[in-house]
């Protein structure tokens, strides 16, 4: 049996450690404490050899700078997002601290409260590191099928995209737009996503998978989506801040939703579903954002 750090004992944090324990010895830490008998100091954690990080994409920068040690150690981030303040993907925070061969990046469709009931689920670890990616997704239990792949750049992008859409999905349920007004944005929302991916060099096969079409269609249709939630609150015109402190979670599409209007805006690339997102986070009424997205 091998043995697993997971560091960051949220929700996420929590059914990893749990689905990783299946075949492996796991200890888990956090920020906060917790009264679990796996609970351990981070120095212990940062030990061993394999490292799953659920550390929230806005504050993984800060947190490698003032904690991490690196030591050799296979690491497997299982966070998404986009950091808004730079504009980074999560490979290039990380490979200033640990080389790419010995990093993977988890994607796929993953409620954590599904994975803590031993439910099925498939989902794809992604290095460009083969040798990594086959010893990390071998950690996993029976009941999540693994797949890898080297498109880490498609991963991150499909995994950090997908909550922004989810936040306009739940605009559009909260409006009560209907399910054909869902279906509609959804799939329109996965063009758009493969559009801003083909900037970066991702794979097309990657967005018509798991990562992409699997990840998107689970986020952006249920109310167990924290970006989801975000998106029923904006629609009864709370701000985001107020539903952000009913969620009571971090959720990361709204980090990412200012990471995509500052890349696009630079790079000029059409995103009118993640800077309609955008638009009403800073304000603008849902209802406008609707017309005018039909009107376009």
């Amino acid at each position: 049996m091998s043995e697993v750090g997971v560091i960051g004992a949220g929700k996420w944090g929590e059914a990893l450690a749990f689905a990783l324990s299946e075949k492996n010895e796991v200890i888990i830490t956090s920020r906060t404490h917790r009264d679990w008998k796996n609970f351990r100091p981070l120095d212990e954690v940062l030990a061993c050899e394999y490292l799953i990080i659920t550390v929230p994409a806005q504050q993984v920068s800060g947190w490698l700078k003032e904690h991490f040690v690196f030591s050799g150690q296979k690491i497997l981030v299982a966070a998404k997002g986009i950091e808004a303040s730079s504009g980074k993907f999560l490979n290039e925070i990380y490979t200033q601290y640990v080389p790419s061969e010995n990093l993977a990046f988890l994607s796929g469709p993953s409620f954590a409260s599904e994975v803590l009931q031993s439910l099925p689920t498939a989902l794809v670890v992604n290095s460009q590191s083969q040798e990594t990616a086959e010893v990390l997704a071998s950690l996993f239990p029976k009941f999540i099928r693994t797949y890898i792949s080297d498109d880490v750049i498609g991963a991150e992008i499909t995994g950090a995209y997908k909550n922004v859409i989810a936040i306009a999905a739940g605009i559009c349920e909260g409006l009560g737009l209907g399910k054909n007004a869902a279906a509609s944005l959804i799939s329109r929302g996965l063009v758009e996503m493969q559009r801003f991916g083909t900037v970066y060099g991702a794979k097309n096969e990657t967005f018509l998978g798991l990562s992409g079409a699997g990840d998107l269609f689970l986020t952006a249709s249920s109310s167990m989506s924290r970006n989801y939630r975000v998106g029923l609150g904006l629609a009864s015109g709370k701000a985001k801040e107020a539903v952000c402190d009913e969620i009571g979670e971090v959720s990361e599409g709204i980090g990412t939703a200012y990471a995509l209007h500052e890349i696009a805006t630079q790079k000029s690339i059409y995103l009118p579903i993640a800077s309609e997102v955008y638009a009403i986070l800073e304000g603008k009424s849902p209802q406008q954002s609707l017309k005018d997205l039909l009107e376009r």
